[in-house]
């Protein structure tokens, strides 16, 4: 039994010891290992406060890029929205136009073109009308009294193309002309409904350029979030640099408290082990060491 306690302080000073060690190394490594710890947190403070103005710069260029991408978009929806109601009002004109040229004026040109035929038919009676009063003025003014009341005509009637042949070509060239407009109605009513398919497409482009153009606003919006944050952090790291000096030094002051006390309890460790190892632990414990023993008295 005494040689087992024996081992077991042996092994409490051993652990004692090396908590000594430990304590003393860990209270030497603090102010020897300090100034190595400030410069490598300067350093790298310094390498990300470099970053973090990358990217403020990288940020600023793609924010202002953005807004005038953004500006892009909206005068590109703007555009197509005016150019679709602009479509819209020109329909009705176009409505108006292709009633015009497929009716109005067809019925026009064949009324025009019926009474040019009906005047054609009166041309031909009044070149004869007139060609028979020539004939009728010529014989009267030669028959003695009374041609002296009877004008003789000064210049005979012979128009090189008569009256009725004018007015049969002038008919002649009018009669295609209802089917022309017929025909150019019927082209103004496919492109009156590509104007519809035009419209409906710049509508939705407009719509389309709208959502894009919200999407960027958003992505504009979070690049500014994006800055504020980085501009926070830029301040937080600045700070922790002009106070790196006082946060380390308060930083080794706690280790140097912890490890005095570590070295403290080490102590109280090995002095139990060393008093476990000359067997004086449980008289201690007892609260007081067994008096010497004494001899009996001598009978008188």
């Amino acid at each position: 039994m005494k040689f087992l306690r024996r081992i077991l302080g042996v092994l409490v000073m051993i652990a004692g010891i090396l908590g000594l060690a430990i304590g003393v190394a860990g209270l030497v490594g603090v102010w020897v290992v300090r100034p190595a710890v400030a410069n490598s947190i300067n350093t790298t403070i310094q390498t990300l406060d470099t970053s973090l103005q990358s990217s403020q710069k990288v940020m600023d260029v793609t924010g202002q890029a953005l807004g005038a991408t953004v500006e892009s978009v909206d005068a590109l929806s703007t555009m197509l929205s005016t150019t679709a109601t602009s479509v819209e009002e020109t329909k009705p004109v176009m409505d108006q136009l292709n009633v015009m040229l497929g009716k109005t004026v067809p019925s026009t040109l064949q009324s025009a073109t019926d009474s040019l035929k009906t005047a054609q038919q009166a041309a031909v009676v009044l070149d004869s009308a007139i060609k028979s009063l020539e004939t009728f003025q010529a014989l009267m003014s030669a028959v003695p009294l009374v041609g002296g009341f009877v004008q003789k005509p000064a210049q005979p009637y012979n128009p090189q193309v008569p009256l009725a042949d004018s007015l049969g070509q002038l008919a002649t060239n009018l009669e295609g002309l209802p089917a022309q407009f017929t025909e150019m109605s019927a082209n103004l009513s496919k492109a009156d409904d590509n104007l519809v398919t035009v419209q409906s497409n710049l509508t939705t482009m407009s719509s389309s350029v709208g959502r894009i153009s919200s999407s960027l606003s958003e992505y504009q919006a979070m690049i500014g979030q994006s800055q504020s944050s980085v501009k926070n952090l830029t301040s937080m790291l600045t700070n922790i640099q002009s106070n790196l000096t006082n946060i380390l030094n308060w930083v080794a002051i706690a280790l140097s408290v912890f490890f005095f006390w570590f070295l403290a309890a080490q102590v109280v460790i090995l002095s139990q082990g060393w008093e476990l190892y000359q067997g004086t632990a449980d008289r201690m414990e007892g609260g007081s060491a067994e008096p010497p023993a004494t001899e009996p008295a001598a009978e008188a």
